[in-house]
């Protein structure tokens, strides 16, 4: 029981520190970091096939994705003229939301979150299995 609550705030947690790695500590890799710890507790609380049955994830995949979409905002700069990596920014209006500002760093930030947890993910696991 206490693990759900605490998967939650561990959650709750990476959440922060992603939207606030941008003026703050944080970001994409500890961000990555951190939601990976609330995984490697389900899999400890609970058995593999307990986890993966709710939650049916390849780690592999999901760090696959990370890094591709984390290239692709860095090839997006250089579509549009400018050196790899260069990241833009706009701002949109938006009906119930009002201005927004957007920018490719968001989802640099995403893709090297998405990687850290799945390779420190595919890491814990492959470790347990020799255990």
């Amino acid at each position: 029981m206490v693990t759900k609550v605490v998967v939650f705030i561990i959650l709750t947690l990476a959440i922060y520190l992603f939207i606030a790695g941008h003026n703050q500590p944080g970001g994409g890799f500890i961000s990555g970091l951190v939601l990976s710890s609330a995984f490697v507790l389900l899999y400890l609380s609970f058995d593999v096939e307990t986890v993966n049955s709710g939650l049916p994830l390849n780690f592999v995949v999901v760090a696959a994705v990370g890094v591709f979409l984390s290239v692709t905002t860095g090839f997006l700069a250089i579509f549009n003229g400018k050196s790899f990596l260069t990241h833009t920014f706009t701002s949109k209006t938006f009906p119930l939301i009002g201005k927004t500002e957007m920018g490719t760093v968001t989802l640099f930030e995403a893709g090297v979150s998405l990687a850290v947890v799945g390779v420190v993910v595919t890491i814990i696991l492959g470790i347990s299995e020799d255990v």
